[in-house]
């Protein structure tokens, strides 16, 4: 048994596809949520990476659904149940990895609407045929996490902030994009326009600063 870790590695993403691959036979993964950065920036700061789950869907998720429930129409299946029946918390792919893989949808996480067209792609072996892996860019995850602001949420851009500065004008144009509720746009944007303007107006350390002639 391997024992639990909650700092995420990019060969805890590669297992997430494979086993998502695998039980849905498909071609496609979708890796979003905090842990999607991994795709694109496998070595981010730990802070980032600290999550004990991957959340993922297959492309095929809808055709999979249509197809076993003509198999069992009294009891249609979710494809999110089954990846959590299969590799959610408590499972046998928790206990040997370390990490559990939460199913989700295309609607779970609040992203731009053109969110695809930006979209990092990886390809991972899986038995000998190329699989896809899917994430968001990383500065759409950021505004996933803005669209939510919870504690974790706001640690998770204050952190990404600190290492690699925020565009605030392409970040609020980003959130104009995905469909937020009026209040919870005003939210996203006014938390992000405050840390980009207040890291800007800080001044420098004692450390930073040229000693005085």
């Amino acid at each position: 048994m391997t024992q639990q870790s909650f700092v995420r590695t990019f060969e805890d993403l590669v297992e997430t596809v494979r086993a998502v691959a695998r039980l849905f036979e498909t071609d496609k993964v979708f890796i979003i949520g905090s842990q999607s950065i991994l795709l694109s920036w496998p070595d981010a700061p730990i802070i980032l990476r600290t999550s004990g789950e991957i959340d993922a869907y297959p492309e095929n998720a809808r055709l999979w659904e249509i197809t076993h429930k003509e198999l069992d129409p009294d009891c249609p299946p979710e494809a999110s149940e089954e990846i959590n029946a299969f590799f959610g918390e408590g499972s046998d792919f928790h206990r040997k990895h370390g990490f559990y893989i939460d199913g989700v949808d295309e609607n779970t996480a609040r992203l731009p609407a053109d969110w695809n067209t930006r979209a990092i792609y990886k390809s991972v072996d899986v038995d000998g045929r190329p699989v896809l892996a899917v994430a968001p860019c990383p500065e759409d995850v950021v505004v996933s996490k803005l669209a939510r602001l919870s504690d974790k949420d706001k640690e998770f851009v204050e952190t990404y902030h600190a290492v690699r500065p925020l565009d605030l004008e392409l970040i609020v144009e980003r959130i104009k994009t995905t469909t937020l509720e009026p209040e919870l746009e005003q939210q996203a944007i006014g938390f992000v326009t405050r840390l980009v303007t207040q890291s800007q107006s800080t001044p420098p350390s004692s450390a930073e600063q040229s000693p005085h002639t």
